[in-house]
This record gives structure tokens, C-alpha cells and sequence, in this order.
């Protein structure tokens, strides 16, 4: 196992009880002072770059870990997701709403406390705090829209106490304004020492800001609002910023199957990872792929289907090399590679949880243990054997392969969306720079102006597909949905997996029992949920916690919930 330099996330505490110790021990010393001498106050902190290092350390701690938030939209699922079949109910509290402004106030306090300072050191965990605060705003902006904004630590008669909802754009423009005073002190990525590697960088900030302006420009340029080409130049310029900097690439270390290695241990610190929420054996674990195999991450045929075949068409189109459905395999055939690296074909022989020496056979029932849509979960399904036997632990599971939370893919794919969302139309050289080198990294054909028209093809639809199959199962789906204002015709629609009428499936089991072979659309494809609804005049936002509301209404003050809740 390689070396983990830092997870200051995961060793807050320890880091934290140091420092403890040590002014505990200063404050044993017969000399007279009026400061407390067994508490950490801010009389005694916020002295050097350290200290202010060591409470930056606790914005890393709610990073997201692994998740299945892609079940969400329409490209995963395991079992119905009150978000994605349109049954979502307001709630009392919200851990998103919460966490985000805890997180917001720690930010705030770090920025109070340095504020005006000319030290460098002291400089650069302000503006990580900075980034913090963007980074939370974002996750209150994605689902409930504009927020209330608060930026300064409050006492408790303060008026901000009760601010009302800024707008959206507001909101964006804090997040955008924060991560540009970020980026300015923050060191560039290949410029951090080792023990270091880990922390938020230059890269990150201005990848965030071209994540949000892209999510901000196409959500008012599809509905028509503020000023939407802002954002998208915003976008353009923070991403082609990322990119020509030529700090990051994306990750090739591992040959033909680089695209799946890429979310294993060897892609831990890779040049593609821009930020990570990290992990550390034996101090900080993960259980990831046991999640997934037990509760299930399953690719649908919404997903499964937007696979390109080899030569870069459609399934549906003329001319396509598509096997069909016929057998176990033969959809898999001749397809984009990073379907077989994101699903595993049936029959193939792996190592996985359980099986950490000995190869096994897989097919959707076993040895995962979730086979609603027939498909077989292969991204971040690790090959570590002493992780494999370690158990769902939580924590204390021996995975400990990173989470990419905003990788170089991603700010690539950013910037050829939002050029042509600006435009109308992006270049063959604007795809060469971005999505064509995801492409190449997986031997498939290059995207071109000329092979759109000469098949009929729609650019806007191949851009956005090649978002979708790159970033599959990194939970980016729902929100791309709603920004496109697309979620109102891809969700109602029936959860879908695989063909089992007139294929291999109708006489393998659990498929070839009557319970599947009549829960079959027209065409016999399985039908993993159905009833599924969007209203969208109140389904793009989620509702706020409703105990929130109430404790303004109580005190005289107004938290206007979203529409429709």
C-alpha cells in the first residue's frame, strides 16, 4: 500500500489533542496570565499559521464519502428513491442543511480571525476556509436554490440570526466571489510538499467555480432567467484556466483499463485528481464495495443504452456494429469500453468482496446480492485481498482508496458544454482539447463536427452523453438533470434493466421465474419500478426542513420555502 501523506479530515481529532497538550503544558508554568490554562480559547489560538492550520483541518471532515447518489436520477438504482419516483416528503431537519452551515460558520470564524493579515502561511488557511465556504454554500444551492447567506460568526442577538433567502444568483455570485479570493493564495497543486498532498489547491478552486458557473448558466438559460451567459463565460474561462495550467492529466497508468483503475488504489494521487475526500488504512477506512455489493448500485438500461458502440454511434443508429440483447454478453460487444470497466460482464471471473484470492464467477445474483436490474456493478469494486476479507466495518474496513470528488474529467467536460451552451456550437479543437481526450484515453473515436452531421447526430446530445458515461455513478446525474430543465421528461419514466423476453435470461434464474417474466415492458425488458412522477413546479427544488421555517415563523421572521412545498 502506498503511502498516504495526509487525511488532516480523518486526524483532526488527534491533531487537535495535540495541540491541546501542548498549551496545557505552557499553562503549567508559574508565570501570571489570565487566560484559561486546560481550554483552547482565542486568546491563546489564532497566534500562527499552525493554529490557524489546525482549524482549517476540521472543513475536511463532512467531505462527502461514498455514496449512491446516482440513484437519484435515472441511470441508477437498488431499491425506490423518493427523490427520483417524485415521492419526496418535506422534512422536520435536513444533515445537508445542518452540516453545510456548521461547516459554514468554522469557515467564517477562520476568515474573521485572519482577516487583514499579511502572513503568507496564515493567507493560505483563510483562503481554504474561503473554499470551504464555497463548497457548502454550493451543496445548499444545488437543491434548495438561493439560501440564506451568512458571513460572519453570530452571536446570538444577532439579527443575521433570522436573514432571509438570498436569491439564487446571490448565492452563486458568494460561491463565485469566495472561490476567486481563494484561488488567489492558494498554492498550485504540483507545488504542495508531501506532507501536504491532500489539502485544497489552486486547481480545485477554479474547478469548483467552472462546476458551479456551468450549473448556474444552463439552469437560467434554460428557464430563462438573470444572465446566463455570465455564468457560462465564467465557466469557460475557470475551466480553460484549469486546463491550460498543465498541472493535471488524466490518468493513463494502467494501460487499456486506466479509466477503471482510475477510482482504485492506483488512482489514489493521480494527476487526474484535482480533490479527494481521503482515506488512510487503518486510521480511517471505508467500506465502499461491500455497500455496493450487498445493497446494490446498479446501472438501468437508461444508462446501460447510451453506450456508444466502437466506431462512436448510437445503438439506434444506422449502420451501428450493436450485438443486441440476444445472449448474456452480446450487448457488451463492440461497445465503448468504459462499459465493461463500469459493469461487469456476466460470467466473468473476478476477485471482489469475498472472493479475495480465488476468482468468481459473476452474475447479477451472486455473488451481488442486489439483481433488480440485472446489471453487475464493476466501478470501485476493489481487487485489494486483504480489503476483500475485511468485512463491512464501516470506518474500520481496510478500503481505503480515495473518493474523487472534482477530478480532471470532469473541469474537460465543463468547459466543451459550456462552450458550446455559450455559442451554439464548440470547434473541433475546443473537442480535441476536452472531450476528445477522454476519448483517446479509451481508444475510442474522436467526436467531430463533421461525423455529427454526416450521421444525424445532434452535438448538444453527444456532449451531453459523454458527460453522462464518463461521470456514470459519481452522482452528478440529478443534478445535470434538473440544470437542463430534463428531469421532467427522463424521471417519470419506468426503471428499466435487462432484456429477458426472447433472450438468455428468460431461462436463467431468478429472471426465468413468472415473477419476472411478466414484470416485462412491451418490448420484454425487465421493469425494475414504475409510477415513477416529476411535477415540475416543485420538483426541481427540494423543500427546506420545515423545523427551519417554523423557528423563524416563531420568532416574527419569514424562510420562504420553495414553491410547491
Amino acid at each position: 500500500m502506498k503511502r498516504k501523506y495526509i487525511n488532516y479530515h480523518i486526524k483532526l481529532r488527534l491533531l487537535t489533542l495535540a495541540a491541546l497538550g501542548s498549551m496545557v503544558w505552557a499553562g503549567c508554568k508559574k508565570d501570571l496570565n489570565l487566560y484559561s490554562e486546560d481550554t483552547i480559547t482565542d486568546a491563546t489560538f489564532w497566534k500562527t499559521g499552525n493554529d490557524f492550520k489546525l482549524a482549517a483541518n476540521r472543513l475536511y471532515m463532512d467531505l462527502n464519502g461514498f455514496g449512491t447518489e446516482d440513484t437519484e436520477s435515472d441511470i441508477a438504482f437498488n431499491t425506490p428513491n423518493v427523490v427520483s419516483n417524485g415521492n419526496l416528503q418535506p422534512a422536520e431537519t435536513s444533515s445537508q442543511w445542518s452540516t453545510s452551515y456548521n461547516n459554514i460558520r468554522s469557515a467564517n470564524n477562520i476568515i474573521e480571525k485572519g482577516a487583514g493579515t499579511t502572513d503568507a502561511e496564515i493567507k493560505k488557511y483563510v483562503a481554504e476556509a474561503k473554499f470551504f465556504r464555497a463548497w457548502y454554500y454550493w451543496r445548499l444551492l444545488r437543491i434548495y436554490g438561493g439560501v440564506p447567506l451568512i458571513t460572519k460568526v453570530l452571536k446570538l442577538d444577532d439579527p443575521e440570526l433570522f436573514a432571509p433567502r438570498s436569491t439564487r444568483q446571490q448565492t452563486a455570485d458568494l460561491i463565485l466571489q469566495d472561490l476567486e479570493e481563494a484561488q488567489a493564495d492558494l498554492p498550485v497543486q504540483s507545488d504542495v510538499s508531501a506532507p501536504d498532498v491532500g489539502r485544497v489547491s489552486k486547481g480545485a478552486a477554479l474547478s469548483l467555480a467552472s462546476r458551479v458557473a456551468l450549473f448556474e448558466g444552463t439552469w437560467e438559460k434554460y428557464r430563462g432567467e438573470g444572465n446566463a451567459n455570465q455564468y457560462l463565460d465564467r465557466a469557460i474561462s475557470t475551466s480553460r484556466q484549469v486546463i491550460t495550467s498543465g498541472v493535471y492529466s488524466l490518468y493513463t497508468g494502467s494501460g487499456a483499463q486506466s479509466y477503471r483503475y482510475l477510482f482504485l488504489e492506483a488512482g489514489d494521487d493521480a494527476k487526474e485528481t484535482i480533490f479527494d475526500r481521503r482515506y488512510a488504512r487503518n486510521i480511517f477506512g471505508h467500506d465502499a464495495p461491500y455497500m455496493y455489493d450487498q445493497d446494490g448500485y446498479n446501472p438501468t438500461r437508461k444508462m446501460v443504452d447510451m453506450y456508444l458502440d466502437i466506431n462512436g454511434l448510437p445503438i439506434t443508429s444506422a449502420g451501428s456494429v450493436f450485438h443486441g440483447y440476444g445472449t448474456f454478453t452480446s450487448e457488451f460487444q463492440d461497445r465503448d469500453p468504459r462499459m465493461s470497466m463500469t459493469m461487469i460482464i456476466p460470467g466473468t471471473l473476478t476477485n471482489r468482496v469475498f472472493f479475495p484470492v480465488t476468482k468468481v464467477e459473476n452474475w447479477p445474483d451472486r455473488p451481488q446480492r442486489n439483481f433488480n436490474t440485472g446489471y453487475i456493478l464493476y466501478k470501485y469494486m476493489s481487487e485489494d485481498a486483504a480489503a476483500n476479507n475485511s468485512g463491512r466495518l464501516g470506518s474500520a474496513s481496510l478500503f481505503d482508496f480515495d473518493r474523487h470528488l472534482i477530478r480532471y474529467a470532469e473541469v474537460l467536460l465543463n468547459y466543451a458544454e459550456a462552450v458550446y451552451e455559450r455559442n451554439s456550437t464548440v470547434t473541433d479543437d475546443d473537442l480535441n482539447q476536452s472531450i476528445n481526450q477522454l476519448r483517446t484515453r479509451v481508444g475510442m473515436p474522436a467526436l467531430t463536427n463533421a461525423f455529427v452531421t454526416a450521421n444525424g447526430l445532434n452535438m448538444r446530445t453527444e456532449i451531453r452523453r459523454e458527460r453522462t458515461v464518463e461521470l456514470c455513478l459519481e452522482g452528478f446525474r440529478y443534478d445535470d438533470l434538473r440544470r437542463w430543465k430534463t428531469a421532467e421528461t427522463e424521471l417519470p419514466q419506468d426503471v428499466k434493466g435487462i432484456k429477458i423476453t426472447g433472450t438468455s435470461w428468460a431461462g436463467r434464474a431468478p429472471y426465468s421465474d413468472a415473477s419476472y417474466l411478466t414484470r416485462v415492458d412491451a418490448n420484454g425488458f425487465l421493469i425494475a419500478e414504475r409510477d415513477r412522477k416529476f411535477d415540475p413546479a416543485k420538483d426541481y427544488l427540494q423543500p427546506l426542513p420545515t423545523r427551519e421555517v417554523a423557528f423563524y415563523a416563531a420568532n416574527g421572521k419569514v424562510l420562504a420555502q420553495n414553491p410547491g412545498w
